[in-house]
């Protein structure tokens, strides 16, 4: 999808480095504000949460630290097909996680190739090497 690669996780020109403390749930507020009309359960809908879920992160009830990451760039899409505007680094520094690199579907599809042609023992030590390197990350 283009539209994905046009907006990788790097942060807008315009992006306001002073909203770097901004949490999850100050994030969520700001952006529904931005999105007349639209509920948390609409996002919530939309980016295939549950209602009670998002709800919590919104209340500060539910910690956000470990969101999976595909639920993020979920909700970063459904605000972007609303018309606002935002990028999936605001919402990785919102629940302190270091933000991934870009996810383009060419680089995806090479890796998968890849991966294929290993022997299965090769695999699962790149998928033990994988997850390794994704706890680094977190902790960093």
């Amino acid at each position: 999808m283009t539209n994905q690669q046009s907006h990788p996780g790097d942060p807008d020109p315009g992006h306001d480095p002073s909203r770097r403390d901004e949490d999850l749930a100050a994030l969520l507020e700001r952006l529904l504000a931005q999105a007349p009309g639209r509920t948390q359960k609409d996002l919530a809908a939309g980016a295939g949460i549950s209602y009670p879920t998002l709800n919590a992160w919104m209340n500060r009830t539910r910690g956000t630290s470990r969101i999976d990451p595909e639920k993020l760039r979920a909700m970063v899409e459904v605000f972007r097909r609303w018309g606002v505007s935002t990028t999936p680094r605001e919402f990785f520094e919102a629940v302190g996680r270091p933000v991934p690199g870009p996810s383009g579907d060419e680089r995806e599809a090479r890796l998968l190739k890849l991966y294929r042609q290993l022997p299965e023992s090769r695999q699962r030590a790149l998928l033990k090497d994988a997850e390794a390197m994704l706890q680094v990350s977190r902790i960093m």
